[in-house]
């Protein structure tokens, strides 16, 4: 399994993104609305909403998005959001799926990053494109018909990163829940390692297990976990991006949690 980025980092903190943006050696993605990105935000950054994405998410297309963008395959990438890192998860999940290493997470989201104090501003950067190659890595794709089966192998761990409250009503059987407010610490999309890993301990995930992420559409909330996970030293990590509507949509199986009351403060 190869490592999420060539710089290690999974997530960025503030200040080293502020020298980077200095030093002009990295590639800043702001996955906010148009609209938002167009009144303020991080200096250099330039924006892909990611509704745009979705729209089309096919490897051509998001590769063609990749090179207007200016990012080639050694181009060091941070991607952000105002959605508690949920939406940028989504953005640097597929641009790892397209093969570019080298991309992480800030640390923060855009509005905290504005109370700090720290720079913004409404310019729209001028970018050269680029050409990025395409080198598509599987081993972190989940389909439907993969998970059907790989969710009966002992060595394989389900999570559903849902509010609670939609596991205990449906969920995938064999799944366990996992909700995504759980993965932030107070200022930080995603708990410091140490942390992270207890909570992850706590649920049983742990191991050299195989360890498969599903939300309720688009795979952003359980993008958020894809990335918890790599936090905590768990590597062997695998995104199902369709998540839940398409498993109901195709009909699949699906498991309710009997007991009402079912509450597992372990989680926490």
């Amino acid at each position: 399994m190869r490592c999420l980025t060539e710089s290690g980092k999974i997530t960025t903190d503030v200040d080293s993104l502020r020298s980077e943006i200095r030093d002009k050696s990295v590639r800043v993605i702001d996955v906010r609305r148009e609209d938002d990105y167009k009144k303020d935000h991080i200096s250099t950054a330039v924006n892909l909403p990611l509704a745009n994405l979705l729209s089309d998410d096919s490897p051509d297309r998001v590769l063609k998005l990749v090179n207007s963008m200016g990012i080639d395959d050694e181009t060091r990438v941070v991607v952000y959001d105002d959605t508690f890192g949920a939406l940028a998860s989504r953005v640097a999940w597929t641009l790892e799926y397209l093969g570019h290493a080298d991309v992480s997470l800030l640390e923060t989201t855009y509005s905290n990053w504005k109370s700090l104090g720290l720079e913004s501003d409404s310019q729209t950067p001028d970018v050269q494109s680029k050409g990025h190659s395409l080198k598509l890595q599987p081993d972190i794709l989940a389909t439907s018909d993969y998970l059907e089966t790989a969710k009966q192998r002992d060595d394989v761990i389900l999570i559903d990163n849902r509010e609670r409250l939609n596991f205990l009503e449906q969920h995938i059987p064999g799944a366990i829940s996992l909700p995504y407010r759980t993965l932030a610490s107070d200022d930080k999309i995603l708990r410091p390692k140490d942390d992270m890993k207890r909570l992850l301990d706590n649920r049983g995930v742990t191991g050299n297990s195989e360890i498969i992420t599903y939300c309720g559409s688009v795979g952003t909330l359980s993008g958020l976990a894809y990335y918890a996970l790599k936090t905590a030293g768990l590597p062997n990590a695998k995104l199902y991006v369709r998540s839940f509507k398409e498993w109901k949509n195709l009909q699949k199986p699906t498991a309710k949690q009997e007991d009402a009351n079912y509450w597992d403060l372990s989680a926490e």
